[in-house]
């Protein structure tokens, strides 16, 4: 007799777990989740936590918001930023001002924390959305994040 009460007892355990997974199915599905990936490639959006890859964004004109104040590059504990800068004479107040000559980003190194994010002062960089970071040399995940020829935004300051 204890064996179709075993029975009779799994089946009532497992539709009370189904029940509360059937439950969720049924009411509270707002949209697709999945994504079909590599098929909606072209539309494919992550969500607004995502960690990606650390980008410089630049504007029309190809001005960024990077100072060169190397607060990302001190915070980085992998050393995946480097920033090589240059000091050169502010047209405005002729003075020397420091400039940013190239914005060097290691994804190989990066573990995605954030910290050089939270710490930049101007927002000059930010999180992207791109996830394809497969490749067959190493090098290839070396970047430099200011485009050529960029320059700062004016107004942005330390």
């Amino acid at each position: 007799m204890s064996y179709f009460s075993d029975i009779y007892k799994g089946i009532k355990t497992l539709l009370t777990g189904m029940s509360v997974t059937g439950k969720y199915f049924l009411t509270s599905r707002k949209g697709a989740i999945t994504q079909q990936y590599p098929d909606n490639r072209d539309t494919l959006k992550m969500f607004d936590r995502f960690r990606g890859e650390v980008i410089m964004p630049h504007n029309e004109e190809n001005q960024h918001r990077c100072t060169g104040c190397q607060k990302c590059e001190i915070a980085c504990p992998n050393g995946t930023i480097e920033i090589i800068w240059d000091r050169g004479i502010d047209e405005q107040t002729g003075k020397k001002k420091k400039k940013i000559d190239k914005f060097v980003y290691h994804l190989s190194m990066c573990t995605m924390c954030g910290l050089c994010i939270d710490v930049c002062p101007t927002d000059a960089i930010e999180w992207g959305q791109n996830f394809e970071n497969s490749v067959y040399d190493r090098t290839a995940l070396t970047r430099v994040l200011n485009e050529p020829g960029s320059k700062l935004m004016p107004g942005v300051e330390d």
